[in-house]
């Protein structure tokens, strides 16, 4: 019996640095690549265009939840800016499943818009929050 030991201690010595030389352990191993977090849900950011809101043209885009996977929406985000204006531009947010639908005030007719979106859901036990960037769009209005 202790002569069995003897023998499997022998091999396993001899076959661990063989192992060893592929394997993970060994000094020029490249670590695992990382997994690309698994999609939560997919949304959908328009590009600008003019309606008329109360008898008065407004610049709108929209972000809209589309599809989850195993994910619940909680959060969508729509902004437009006017290139050449001061300041940030304008956004919106909506909650849960609800679109996010940004006006922006004041339209002038032959001005550059851009609209961006972002849309944000949680996936996973515990929770893990996975945002998604949409855009830009640009248009010409």
């Amino acid at each position: 019996m202790l002569r069995t030991f003897a023998v499997l201690a022998a091999t396993a010595s001899l076959l661990a640095p063989t192992v060893a030389v592929g394997g993970a352990g060994s000094a020029g191993a490249q670590p695992a690549p990382t997994e690309p977090a698994p999609a939560a849900c997919t949304f959908e950011l328009t590009a600008p265009s003019v309606v008329n809101v109360s008898g008065t043209n407004v610049v709108t885009a929209t972000v809209t939840t589309r599809a989850c996977d195993g994910a619940v929406a909680y959060r969508t985000t729509a902004c437009i800016q006017m290139q050449g204006a001061s300041g940030p531009g304008q956004c919106a947010h909506g909650n849960g499943i609800n679109p996010a639908q940004v006006f922006f005030q004041p339209y002038r007719p032959g001005a550059n818009y851009t609209s961006t979106g972002r849309g944000c859901a949680s996936k996973g036990n515990p929770p893990q929050p996975y945002c998604q960037e949409n855009g830009p769009f640009s248009a010409t209005l």
